[in-house]
């Protein structure tokens, strides 16, 4: 064998080898479509965290208060219906003490079908959900200006929760009347803007804000008093638990708001029966104090506790409800509740 044919199979076997150690080489793979669809969503979280980011505190604090407040209104509408009838039963209709909040309930599904029980849904959403926002925002903001971070105290936490409710509440009042003549079954407003514009013509700008004055006498304590209960309880049972699992902490914010909103319900009920009957008949109820005399000579003092069992029911889980959900919101968005 030549040099020539030596050279030419060295050549051979170097393009060989050369070949076959290009192709054990590992090839970078296109991604595939599981690996474009995790780069995308996770571009899509990063611009949502942003755009978190970029809101403002107070806003995000109404935005988780609406979302809560959704949630409870749309569970516990039936219990506020109910109230609402229990409220206003004539005298001659109570006959004895049978006729409660289980035969109000019977009568409503047998006469108005089981969607009865969430009539008045609409005004209710439309209260509910931007008032809790209302509130929780201006809870936020007045905790961010006045307490600057530092836990409140008892009293702090009674004057906080009656000036964000009081804001809320004039806030939504015209909604609070159409809301109350919607559930008492009394009124065949065919939707909220025919029942503003005929409150409006018939009973004027006073029509949209009859009970004004009761309503805040009753929800601006029960916040007082529920917030001082809530905060206070919460820190009770939360201290020393820093080992807590995270996953108990809605449980507990939950428990605490049921406590506490048993006892703010006790307090307030009376104030929510006069309400109810001032936004019902403005012209027979025109003061408070007219509303309390007429209440007692009709119902005895029985009457100011009238509809206090799915009231109290209502206002227990809706509270605890909607602090639960606000709390676990607000942590989610990393900010302090």
């Amino acid at each position: 064998m030549g040099v020539g044919e030596a050279s030419l199979r060295g050549l051979q076997t170097g393009e060989i080898r050369g070949t076959a150690a290009y192709e054990s080489r590992p090839r970078k793979r296109r991604p595939g479509r599981v690996a474009r669809k995790e780069e995308e969503r996770n571009q899509s979280c990063e611009r949502e965290n942003m755009r978190h980011q970029q809101l403002h505190p107070v806003i995000k604090a109404f935005l988780c208060g609406s979302i809560s407040g959704t949630c409870s209104t749309l569970l516990f509408q039936p219990l506020d219906l109910l109230k609402t009838r229990l409220q206003t039963l004539r005298p001659s209709n109570q006959g004895s003490r049978r006729i409660g909040m289980l035969a109000v309930l019977l009568k409503v599904v047998r006469t108005e079908s089981l969607l009865g029980l969430w009539r008045g849904m609409s005004p209710s959403i439309v209260r509910c959900v931007p008032g809790v926002g209302i509130y929780f925002g201006t809870l936020y903001s007045s905790k961010q200006y006045f307490l600057r971070g530092h836990p409140p105290t008892a009293l702090e936490s009674v004057i906080l929760g009656m000036g964000s409710r009081s804001v809320a509440g004039i806030c939504m009042s015209p909604i609070t009347v159409i809301k109350t003549r919607y559930e008492s079954g009394k009124y065949g407003y065919e939707s909220i803007y025919a029942a503003l514009k005929s409150i409006y013509r018939s009973e004027g700008h006073r029509g949209l804000f009859s009970g004004l004055t009761a309503t805040l006498l009753r929800d601006a304590p029960f916040s007082g008093i529920y917030l001082m209960f809530y905060s206070q309880t919460k820190n009770i049972v939360l201290h020393g638990a820093d080992q807590l699992d995270a996953a108990f902490i809605p449980v507990v914010n939950f428990s605490c708001g049921v406590f506490a909103g048993i006892l703010a319900s006790l307090v307030t009920q009376p104030a929510d029966v006069i309400k109810t009957h001032m936004q019902l008949s403005p012209v027979k109820f025109q003061w408070i104090g007219q509303a309390v005399t007429l209440i007692f000579k009709n119902y005895g003092l029985r009457g100011f506790f009238q509809g206090g069992v799915p009231r109290a029911l209502r206002r227990t889980l809706m509270a605890a409800m909607a602090w639960a959900v606000y709390e676990e919101m607000m942590a989610k968005m990393g900010l302090k509740s």
